[in-house]
């Protein structure tokens, strides 16, 4: 028997996870994303599928961010009726990164004069078709084929997912692997029983900053930036860079390292974001972090952070004195309220931007971190005279080493017949290839977008 992997997405680039696993009976779709960059990707986004909707028997979900989730609502639209599996978590974030999306994708469109790729209709009826399945449950949800989930580490509720035939055939799709060790969530899990694993690949030929050394490097630029006298911007993503980005400053203020000034968290998304961290983190965090939240009661509050929900709210922080600083989407600086504080406090000397994740090609984040003298904003090239901070090794990505080290864990009981490497630009999934071939004997490939691998106990080809 053998199961068949289909690359739909995320292959020679790191974002619109997508990809197709088939049976002898049953059919699994594993992520349903959007591509992400200067603009959502208008063939991919607005583009059919390129497989047949209603044939699919189960949508599984490795988790809530938008390059993985992001069409789950037009797959719905487009007549898919299976259920949806993903962890508790990942389904309260989930939920909230759709909803989010219908305005965000609706005013794309109209930018682009196409129709709506979804709307909020859709994703309530994507809400009806989850079903949560926590880690290490065996479950059948597709004729002839069962998942079994392992923590990636990644952000909360992220997982990994291994698919089996009824002959036991196995493969695994990792997501994304988190950058172990995270100051919230637990390590990674190795994927120890698959014939073929898919691994992503966004740092796969990058390293990370020591953790002390990347935690010293932020207060020390919030130390520099807050003496500058101007406004910190500090464009994060809504999940998970933003709740780091609090736990951190939160420490900072407690231990008397940095002046106490104006914290303002100005994402109505991330606000929401962080109330389902604190929801489940007493469940899902590691433990010494729930420990943490057990004697503290929120580990990402401090008296001087402002939450501004209403665009109001939002509006009154430009009349506030300087220092001060501003947390707010998009994280690529391609959207969101971020925008409109960049256009405004850009071209201000004073001003620090710290960056503080992956920029994807494109994006104004990526052009800024590269040191352009402009960036267009809003359909306005705005003058950057701001101290622009790239600080690495805040990814929730595991590194180079890290990856490798995923991959040699996973070989340690159950060698499997290839590992693909995917969910990275094309240099990063080639280096990375290149690594787990020579250092530790395994075969390893770099599959094209479109292309089909036959995976049985024996073998592992192309069709």
């Amino acid at each position: 028997m053998a199961l068949h992997l289909s690359f739909y997405g995320a292959t020679g680039k790191v974002t619109g996870s997508n990809f197709l696993v088939t049976g002898e009976k049953g059919k699994i779709l594993i992520d349903c994303g959007i591509e992400q960059g200067a603009d959502f990707a208008e063939t991919e986004a607005y583009g059919p599928f390129p497989y047949d909707v209603k044939t699919i028997d189960a949508l599984v979900v490795t988790h809530a961010h938008l390059d993985h989730v992001g069409r789950i609502p037009k797959l719905v639209k487009g007549g898919f009726t299976g259920k949806i599996y993903m962890t508790p978590p990942t389904r309260d974030l989930a939920e909230l990164i759709m909803r989010d999306s219908v305005a965000i994708l609706g005013g794309e469109a109209y930018r682009l004069g196409k129709a709506p790729l979804y709307e909020g209709e859709d994703v309530d009826k994507a809400l009806s078709l989850i079903e949560t399945l926590d880690y290490h449950t065996e479950k059948e949800v597709a004729p002839g084929l069962s998942v079994y989930l392992r923590n990636t580490g990644h952000i909360l509720g992220s997982a990994s997912v291994r698919i089996k035939g009824e002959d036991g055939t196995a493969v695994a799709l990792t997501g994304d692997i988190g950058n172990s060790p995270s100051p919230l969530l637990p390590d990674w899990e190795p994927v120890t029983d698959a014939d073929a694993i898919l691994m992503e690949s966004v740092y796969g030929d990058r390293l990370h900053p020591p953790q002390a050394e990347r935690l010293a490097t932020l207060r020390d630029t919030l130390k520099r930036a807050i003496a500058r006298g101007g406004t910190i911007l500090i464009p994060a993503f809504s999940l998970e860079r933003t709740q780091l980005m609090l736990y951190e400053l939160s420490n900072f203020f407690q231990a008397n390292e940095l002046p106490k000034i104006p914290v303002y968290l100005d994402s109505p998304l991330a606000i929401n974001v962080t109330a389902v961290y604190e929801k489940w983190g007493a469940t899902y965090f590691k433990p010494e972090t729930e420990d943490e939240m057990r004697r503290e009661g929120s580990i990402f509050e401090f008296p001087f952070l402002k939450k501004t929900l209403s665009p109001e709210e939002s509006l009154a922080i430009g009349k506030e004195p300087n220092p001060k600083i501003i947390i707010a989407g998009a994280g690529m600086s391609h959207g969101g309220r971020i925008g409109r504080w960049e256009a405004r406090y850009l071209p201000d000397p004073t001003t620090t931007l710290i960056i503080v994740g992956y920029q994807a090609p494109g994006t104004p984040g990526r052009r800024m971190m590269q040191g352009a003298p402009s960036v267009r904003l809003g359909g306005t090239e705005i003058q950057i005279k701001a101290k622009v901070e790239n600080l690495e090794g805040w990814s929730a990505h595991a590194d180079r080493d890290e990856l490798l080290k995923f991959a040699e864990a996973s070989l340690a009981e159950k060698r499997p017949k290839a590992i693909f490497t995917a969910l990275g630009e094309p240099s990063a999934e080639r280096f990375l290839a290149q690594r787990i071939h020579d250092y530790l004997g395994e075969r390893s490939i770099v599959p094209e977008l479109g292309e089909t691998w036959e995976i049985t106990k024996e073998s592992v080809k192309k069709i």
